[in-house]
């Protein structure tokens, strides 16, 4: 196994949002994140800076043992996880794997090129950055994430791509911004009126884990 990678964090936990919400899942958080959504609540991940490097080989002994406890998946986020080619990770991810069940999902914003070839795709596309068409194509989830009427337009926008192009036929979240009274009154209401598109909650944070 070969190659670093800047981790911000790894833990086992639950998955809190999206299409795999309330699921065991092991999480690697790496460093590095140019996007820059005021709103993050991870910034700490930004920079690669004050953040340690671990071996590929360390990251699947960690995986292995989270599996062993009955993680489900793992999921690579971030920061923007795509700044960082994801093929030897999850090429060796998977030869650890190669008798079970263990798959690999990625969220991503999509503002670089796919790598990795993970089994879920996870595309949170941002409307100050949108992500590149390969990503749109390739998702098996779009959530969007809502603040204003601008996000909803967005919203609609990203998912008459991926509907039209995507043979995954990706499944539709919208997400309100933390706290934004806001967001979650246009994505109740846009929800409730558009049943293509499901709502999504961040329920770790409701339960406060992590």
């Amino acid at each position: 196994m070969e190659g670093n990678l800047p981790i911000v964090e790894y833990f086992h936990s639950i998955q809190g949002e999206g299409a795999h919400a309330g699921r065991s899942a092991f999480f690697i958080r790496l460093a590095s994140c140019k996007v820059g959504c005021p709103w993050c609540d991870t910034k700490e991940s930004w920079s690669t800076n004050n953040h340690k490097k671990e071996s590929i080989a360390s990251l699947c002994k960690y995986i292995t043992r989270a599996e062993n406890e009955g993680a489900a998946f793992v999921v690579i986020t971030g920061g923007e996880p795509l700044h960082h080619n994801l093929n030897s990770l999850c090429n060796n991810i998977r030869e650890k794997n190669s008798t079970k069940a263990m798959s690999i999902h990625l969220e991503t914003s999509g503002v670089d090129p796919l790598t990795g070839n993970p089994d879920w795709i996870t595309l949170s596309p941002k409307r100050h950055a949108p992500p590149l068409k390969e990503l749109l194509h390739a998702c098996h989830e779009l959530k969007v994430v809502i603040h204003t009427k601008e996000d909803l337009i967005f919203a609609e926008k990203m998912a008459n791509i991926a509907l039209q192009n995507n043979q995954n036929n990706p499944i539709l979240f919208l997400q309100a911004g933390w706290n934004s009274r806001t967001g979650q009154n246009l994505t109740y209401d846009y929800v409730k009126r558009n049943p293509q598109w499901r709502l999504s909650m961040q329920t770790h944070k409701w339960l406060g884990i992590r």
